[in-house]
């Protein structure tokens, strides 16, 4: 079964087909540019995340607009919103997995330090005094 497209009849004329090839020409135009991608998953998940200054729901709406241009047709504009989607995206992922890492590094040292600090104070006060220290 032949499901190419556009569909030929098998019973048309030879001599027809050949006339069609030939008042047909497709002029090479380049390498043919991937289709823009969108980052619309990504965005959502970046927008339900809650993160800080909304920077998930401005990659959604880049998302969204570059879908739209996209199927409009407007492939470079679809391009443009693309990457401003996939640059909100990575702010939103950098602004939500690097304010918790610093916040337990400072955790992690300020636990040291307090223990180094404790362990300090605990020998000083268990320090034994004499009768003979305060004369």
């Amino acid at each position: 079964m032949d499901t190419s497209y556009p569909r030929e009849d098998p019973r048309a004329p030879a001599s027809r087909k050949a006339d069609d090839d030939a008042a047909h020409t497709a002029l090479p135009l380049g390498a043919p540019r991937p289709v823009p991608r969108d980052h619309l998953l990504w965005s959502v998940f970046s927008t339900l995340y809650l993160n800080l200054c909304c920077l998930g729901f401005l990659a959604l709406v880049h998302s969204v607009k570059a879908r739209d241009q996209k199927v409009a047709g407007d492939l470079e504009a679809a391009r443009r919103f693309g990457s401003k989607a996939k640059c909100y995206n990575i702010l939103a992922a950098m602004w939500t997995v690097v304010p918790p890492l610093l916040l337990l590094g400072l955790v992690v040292t300020g636990a040291l330090h307090l223990s180094r600090l404790a362990k300090d104070s605990a020998a000083f006060f268990s320090t034994k005094f004499e009768d003979g220290d305060y004369d």
